[in-house]
């Protein structure tokens, strides 16, 4: 596999075979993004690597939370406070795309939310990656940290595993740390569900588009 053919065979999966993922392969893929570039080579990342029973116990406490309705603030901002233009519209049809997929009707409230717990699951992915952050870096660190977790995912894919980095698994911060026993002045920034993908589920038939590049481009010459 090329790693042009690795951008295009990449993609959030959100319905994993429960078959196990081996601990070398897993190695080899963090050995592989390892060598993802960082400003003055500060390598700022940490990563938990998380399976079985510790697994289980993580999710089944961070679910517990989301049913009992308790909320916690993320340790730092995904997302935007005020969605604007064309952040917005893309938001709204990345939605549309995977509840039309599911023939999940937007008033259908009660699947939406069964939906959505399975995010705190990582869609029941054999092994989640939790990935963290020393407190006291800044936004270079950060845009860092993003070329680490594309070179996790472009290994996986290139060994033929399927992934799902995913924002949901840092709602909880105060769990995932205490349950992890992360020192203090790590701020957790999100995971990923890493397993192999069940290509028979209906919801990894679809795929977000991509705008074209003269959207996003300006050539001067």
């Amino acid at each position: 596999m090329t790693v042009s053919e690795a951008f295009k065979a990449r993609k959030s999966s959100r319905a994993f075979l429960p078959q196990e993922v081996s601990p070398t392969l897993i190695e080899a893929i963090l050995n592989d993004a390892k060598h993802a570039p960082s400003g003055v080579n500060m390598q700022p990342w940490h990563v938990y690597v998380v399976s079985g029973e510790k697994k289980h116990t993580l999710e089944t406490k961070v679910i517990e939370a989301f049913e009992q309705g308790r909320k916690e603030v993320m340790d730092y901002a995904y997302y935007p406070s005020t969605w604007g233009e064309p952040y917005k519209s893309r938001r709204k049809e990345t939605g549309l795309l995977m509840y039309s997929t599911l023939g999940i009707s937007k008033e259908d409230k009660l699947r939406q939310i069964e939906q959505w717990k399975l995010n705190y699951r990582a869609f029941d992915a054999p092994v989640v990656l939790y990935f963290f952050i020393d407190a006291n870096l800044e936004k270079g660190s950060y845009l860092d940290y993003g070329m680490f977790l594309q070179s996790v995912m472009l290994s996986a894919t290139e060994k033929g595993l399927a992934t799902c980095p995913q924002a949901a698994l840092a709602e909880f911060p105060s769990i995932v740390k205490e349950e992890l026993g992360t020192p203090e002045n790590m701020l957790l920034l999100c995971g990923m569900a890493l397993g192999y993908e069940d290509k028979e589920a209906l919801i990894n038939s679809y795929r977000t588009p991509r705008i074209s590049l003269d959207s996003f481009v300006t050539f001067y010459r």
